[in-house]
């Protein structure tokens, strides 16, 4: 089943046993976050939550943890809630050989129900705002879909970029955002400020949860979300223009807000709670005004929780990068089998693959950290045999205690990129990248002896006297 909406899609969560109505009355904090951090630890079949009565707010409602286990991602995605990991990510490649599938544009979506425009605009009326871990800056949108198109290129539908990126909340028009450096949005960005423009871009907040899937998909510079949701669907994702910006945004969201980026401008932004179990410091990041804001009658404010793992974000992001880095891998290494890069968003991505001749494996991990998520996010790549299961972690434990031999087998690639929220980069952005190379070990090429050098011919030295004269190319 397709969902165009974030509401259908709560619906039948709600129908499979999937949505978890909180009754009582709660605080904004920390009630809401602290369940949202529980959840998951009810296993793989967690359920979504849903607020409505919450202090100190009108009609708010709130829904967390929506992709926060296996049984929701598969619902997600229309399968049975029952469906295992491995069958997950296995539907999840297939689907993407269906890939592009072009979205379909309609008419009268229904975030243009209300609007807020110029100095009327005010994020506190909209959305019930709270922070989710104790330590945090400020209040932050976290699950929003980020439109945005290459300044050089803007016609080019593969170059605009659907992404999820934090965003604190500075004002009632103001936020902060971080453009990791190897996202779409900070090549969009200073694309724009070399060029001495803003950035325009849409923000899509509560969306059809296959849109969210996608926006945190590693996908290639070229390549558009859009056409991916549609192959994951099964159906062309349904989008519609922003009424101020044109960008095109999610037909079914709860909540369109517009604006830019605006050149050079840069804020103290964080500390935030991150996905790497560490908070984030304080850091100058880009300033994005908010020139108008759409939203449905009684928006959902969809939102998500980051912690120590698993918390939602690591299913949410789970499949959908080790699809992507397997796609890539597979076809320059078509003997790679799998890849596994679910844990703490791949910084450690684990990849099952045969071998040609010595040294292949290694030059498979090699590959990795060029990948367009191994740039920012693969600190360590595990390479083991085709017959050891990546997703099986005490078979990669035992490639790796029987056939890893330290001696040369582990491969330190110093001064690599990796994104700053890394805890062990250092300085913030620059780490030495490991590869480990669990498979058993193949022969290196024996077909001749090289000890013996290749000299001139004793006829050389004439030769090249008569050929000087023949060509006239005398010293």
């Amino acid at each position: 089943m397709a969902y165009d909406d974030l509401r259908s899609f709560l619906e039948t969560l709600d129908k499979e046993g999937q949505l978890l109505h909180i009754t009582e009355e709660v605080r904004p904090e920390p009630d809401i976050a602290a369940a949202a951090n529980a959840a998951p630890r009810l296993g793989d079949a967690a359920p979504a939550l849903y607020f409505d009565r919450v202090q100190g707010f009108t009609d708010a409602r709130i829904a967390m943890n929506v992709h926060g286990s296996w049984a929701n991602h598969a619902l997600a995605l229309g399968l049975p809630k029952e469906t295992g990991t491995k069958e997950q990510v296995a539907e999840f490649t297939r689907r993407w050989a269906r890939f592009p599938v072009a979205p379909e544009w309609r008419d009268a979506p229904p975030w243009a129900e209300n609007t807020m425009d110029g100095e009327e605009a005010d994020l506190f009326k909209v959305l019930p705002l709270f922070r989710l871990n104790d330590g945090d800056g400020g209040f932050y949108l976290d699950k929003a879909a980020v439109v945005s198109k290459d300044p050089d290129d803007p016609d080019h539908s593969g170059k605009q970029n659907v992404g999820i990126y934090r965003m604190e909340v500075k004002g009632r028009r103001k936020l902060a955002l971080q453009p990791v450096p190897m996202h779409d949005i900070a090549q969009h960005l200073r694309t724009a400020e070399e060029r001495g423009e803003d950035l325009p871009v849409a923000l899509a907040v509560g969306n059809d949860p296959v849109i969210s899937i996608v926006a945190s998909t590693p996908m290639a510079y070229d390549e558009n979300e859009y056409e991916l949701a549609g192959a994951l669907r099964g159906a062309p994702a349904p989008i519609a223009r922003a009424p101020l910006t044109g960008l095109p945004v999610p037909w079914g969201a709860e909540v369109v807000i517009e604006g830019v980026i605006e050149g050079r401008k840069r804020e103290i932004e964080g500390p935030f709670g991150e996905f790497t179990g560490h908070y984030s410091g304080g850091r100058k990041m880009t300033v994005l005004r908010i020139d108008k804001i759409s939203y449905r009658t009684d928006p959902v404010f969809e939102h998500l929780y980051l912690g120590m793992p698993w918390t939602e974000v690591d299913y949410l992001i789970a499949a959908n990068t080790c699809v992507p880095l397997y796609e890539q891998l597979k076809k320059d290494f078509p003997e790679v089998q799998a890849v596994n890069a679910m844990y703490t968003h791949g910084l450690v991505v684990i990849v099952s693959t045969k071998k040609r001749y010595g040294g292949f494996a290694k030059a498979v991990g090699m590959r990795v950290l060029t990948t367009p998520h191994g740039l920012g996010y693969a600190a360590t790549v595990i390479v083991v045999d085709e017959d050891v299961d990546p997703f099986n972690l005490p078979q990669v434990m035992w490639a790796l205690s029987t056939k890893m031999n330290p001696a040369g087998d582990l491969v330190q690639v110093p001064h690599m990129p990796i994104l700053e929220l890394a805890p062990q980069a250092q300085p913030a952005g620059i780490v030495d990248k490991l590869l480990i190379d669990a498979t058993t070990p193949v022969g290196s090429d024996r077909r001749g002896t090289y000890g013996n050098q290749v000299h001139d011919l004793p006829e050389t030295a004439a030769w090249l006297d008569k050929l000087r004269t023949l060509s006239g190319r005398h010293r």
